[in-house]
């Protein structure tokens, strides 16, 4: 199972004050935390970053590549901003990560930047039309990207594909839905569309001592459908340990005693 590190965000206080202060100690020690509990990589939110995007995405894939040795998940809506990151990203430790693009037109650019670099790239299922009803919209609007990524020249193994999560407490069919989609995308290609999902956007707006039940408890369901790779929080033991375990009952992993510490 592949963890992406969800814990850099513009969205988080103490992670945009020191985007602004230009101070890379938070920053890197939140990377260095995410990726020694064990996170594949660590995604790097910058948000829309329309004024000076460029400069602030360069200098967050370096100072965190200084401390980290992972590939990293580039994560804005801003396409130079994006480019600059991919240009300083460090491949030695694997291929970087596009956050992401969709069946919007808007985001068919991001397709272009995923060859040029030779980077893997998450891919919405969702356009400009509206939310996908089930899965069967969603695989749908998956075949169209697939299609599209080849035309662009992105190999459909450097894709990940995202059903999209939404909330259950204002969504709870679609909670179903997704996961449908998740064992669903697995049938479009040979080898299997590897998956991806943002976790914890299951429990957005659930009372927070209810969102690490419902996260968890969604994952395993998720993993048992087949899903690649979560953006989740890898510091989260719990959640960590639930993914593990998962893994064990699944038989990707050999039980030993000792397994959890692996």
């Amino acid at each position: 199972m592949i963890i992406i590190g969800e814990k850099i965000s513009v969205i988080a206080k103490k992670v945009r004050e020191a985007m602004d202060a230009r101070d890379p100690k938070p920053i890197q020690d939140l990377a260095m935390e995410q990726w020694k509990a064990g996170a594949h990589f660590i995604d790097v939110n910058i948000g829309p970053a329309e004024d000076k995007g460029e400069d602030l995405m360069k200098w967050m894939v370096e100072i965190i590549q200084e401390k980290v040795q992972a590939p990293l998940c580039l994560d804005t809506t801003n396409a130079s901003a994006l480019e600059a990151g991919l240009k300083v990203h460090n491949n030695e430790w694997g291929k970087a990560l596009i956050n992401s693009t969709s069946n919007d037109p808007e985001r068919f650019g991001m397709l272009e930047l995923a060859a040029k670099y030779e980077s893997e790239i998450i891919a919405l299922t969702v356009g400009k039309g509206g939310l996908p009803a089930d899965s069967e919209e969603r695989c749908g609007i998956a075949a169209e990207i697939m299609g599209r990524a080849m035309e662009f020249g992105v190999p459909l193994e450097n894709i990940y594909l995202d059903p999209l999560i939404l909330q259950v407490c204002t969504t709870q069919d679609q909670a179903m839905h997704s996961m449908k989609a998740i064992q669903d995308f697995q049938d479009l290609n040979d080898p299997p569309m590897k998956t991806v999902v943002g976790l914890s956007n299951i429990s957005n707006g659930v009372p927070r001592n209810m969102r690490s039940l419902i996260d968890k408890t969604y994952l395993v369901l998720l993993m048992y459908a087949g899903l690649t790779a979560a953006i989740a929080n890898p510091l989260d033991k719990d959640l960590v340990d639930v993914m593990k375990t998962t893994d064990l009952f699944l038989n990707k992993s050999l039980y030993a005693d000792s397994y959890l510490d692996m």
